[in-house]
């Protein structure tokens, strides 16, 4: 891969562009006249630099220990009617989000971008979605998230733009563009033997020369060995931290730079790029929070972030929520050396991760419930994935990701779902019918009721926020343990099979009183002189309890 040389007169040339000013040269003594080249037109986007202005944060310490909700604006609510999601819609349902116990929203792109979708191929780095509303309206969003204690962080693509967008316009344009070398591109021949999920990364630019897009023709990636670019996605960073952003989900990291056909995939210098972001944002911003999504190395992009989902886990998850054995020994044994502030989910956007979690458990509410209970009263931040409270599936008409980005199901109006008082701009979940929020709101054995009861155990017990992982421990289809954090202690059983079993509990202080905080109206227990205990468990079920000394 090559890039076009950074001399002093390239730098010059970048200066001249960005102002819309031509170059100049006269003849020298010889007479001779050299005519001026004709200056190129500037590039029309915002390449400002911004400084840090930290507002400070109106969320409380480790907010970031509570659970987030994934949202998809498009699909989340519609205010005006015209069949897409906005700010203005999402802003409407925060009071949803506060009574379930959210402490936190992740945002996918809320840009304008090329997709007209799912945001990815972005083309203004600085703005908001024109369907989704305006930069004003992200501002009231902002506030109005905060004030009910719930933090907000957005998506950032940092490995690709959009090829319309202006930089890249620019780049192909004119091969002597001052940000020809923010893209990678290679003008003689196209690089041999790359293969990247099946499809050669090396597109062929009209213009001349062959470009670098890893994922689709239209999301050129940058070259991110260019300081200049990595200046100005720093910039970008701090214009969303100034306006009271609370952090990012950081896109695709596992494919910021590549070392040649063997070597494209999870790479050192990215781990050396997200330190950077991490120092410089934690550093100059209070209360902020990161997560990246590194699928193929989570454990490096943890520490490298700050935070990073747990993938592999939440296919554990969901297996063990089946009754494998081997699943359940497997999530007993997970944060025994995976870091406590992991991000934890069932699924997600991406059909990579799998399904909605309706339809990767067939619809078994009762297995759902468990999954659910395992991954929300773990350690790590537990993200949902919209309208999984409520079940949702995906749509019956389509596949791919948009399958599992459907509009949310607030009612069962096959029509609209209380999405829109419009037409949809995609089809409706398969349930929608039966699984929506109008159904499940007011009724206690509702699967939105157990979500709710979930957070409302994690928001209300300290331990299972923040605290330690002790005492894990896989018996048959049983799995219980312990969290613990200043000097309070919370223990957790689940029996993920389908007769009844008893969890084995011992280690406890002699005499110890279970105080029963689920189901409601279950029995406290106590341990005997040695510090022990048999918890009986009917068939797939929970059991969590604060364990007071004597």
């Amino acid at each position: 891969m090559t890039r076009a040389l950074r001399s002093g007169a390239a730098v010059c040339l970048l200066a001249l562009v960005l102002a819309g000013c031509g170059g100049g040269g006269g003849g020298g003594g010889s007479g001779s006249t050299t005519p001026e080249p004709t200056p190129l037109p500037p590039v029309a986007a915002d390449l400002s630099p911004v400084a840090a202005r930290d507002g400070g944060s109106a969320l409380p310490a480790q907010w970031q220990g509570g659970a987030f909700m994934q949202i998809f604006v498009r699909s989340y609510q519609d205010s005006d009617g015209d069949g897409i999601g906005d700010l203005r819609g999402l802003i409407q349902r925060l009071d949803y989000l506060q009574d379930l116990g959210v402490k936190g929203l992740w945002l996918m792109p809320i840009g304008p971008s090329q997709d007209r979708d799912h945001g990815y191929a972005v083309t203004d780095y600085r703005a908001v979605e024109p369907r989704y509303g305006t930069l004003a309206d992200f501002d009231e969003l902002l506030r109005q998230a905060h004030a009910r204690g719930i933090g907000v962080i957005v998506d950032y693509v940092i490995n690709h733009s959009a090829a319309q967008h202006p930089l890249f316009v620019h780049a192909g344009t004119w091969p002597t563009s001052p940000v020809r070398d923010w893209y990678l591109w290679q003008q003689i021949s196209k690089p041999a033997g790359w293969s990247i999920y099946g499809s050669d990364p090396w597109r062929r630019h009209p213009a001349g020369g062959w470009y670098f897009a890893a994922f689709w023709d239209q999301m050129p990636d940058f070259d991110l060995r260019n300081p200049e670019v990595v200046r100005w996605h720093h910039d970008n960073l701090r214009f969303w931290l100034n306006r009271g952003v609370d952090g990012f989900r950081f896109d695709a990291v596992g494919h910021l730079v590549e070392n040649g056909p063997g070597a494209w995939d999870n790479q050192p210098e990215n781990l050396t790029l997200l330190r950077a972001v991490r120092d410089e944002v934690l550093g100059a911003y209070a209360r902020r929070y990161l997560v990246c999504e590194g699928p193929g190395a989570p454990l490096a992009y943890q520490s490298a972030c700050g935070s990073a989902f747990a993938f592999g886990h939440h296919a554990r998850v969901l297996q063990a929520a089946r009754g494998d054995v081997a699943a359940i020994a497997a999530v007993a044994d997970h944060f025994r050396s995976a870091p406590l502030g992991m991000a934890t989910l069932l699924a997600n956007h991406d059909s990579f991760a799998g399904q909605r979690v309706h339809d990767q458990l067939g619809g078994n509410l009762a297995q759902y419930r468990l999954a659910a209970a395992t991954y929300l009263l773990m350690p790590g931040t537990p993200f949902i994935y919209y309208g999984e409270e409520i079940g949702m599936a995906g749509a019956a008409s389509l596949s791919g990701d948009p399958k599992l980005r459907t509009p949310m199901s607030w009612s069962g109006d096959v029509r609209h779902a209380g999405f829109t008082t419009g037409i949809p701009y995609r089809a409706l979940s398969a349930n929608v019918t039966t699984m929506n929020v109008a159904a499940q709101q007011a009724d206690p054995a509702s699967l939105l009721s157990f979500y709710r009861a979930m957070l409302a155990l994690r928001n209300g017990l300290a331990p299972l926020a923040r605290g330690s992982w002790e005492a894990a421990r896989q018996e048959g289809q049983v799995l219980s343990f312990q969290r613990a954090l200043d000097g309070e202690r919370v223990l957790v059983a689940i029996n993920y099979g389908s007769s009844a079993a008893q969890a084995r509990v011992s280690g406890l202080a002699a005499s110890a009183r279970l105080e029963s905080r689920f189901p409601s109206g279950a029995a406290d227990l106590a341990a005997d002189a040695a510090g022990a205990l048999g918890i009986d468990l009917p068939a797939q079920s929970l059991r969590v309890f604060v364990v007071r000394e004597p």
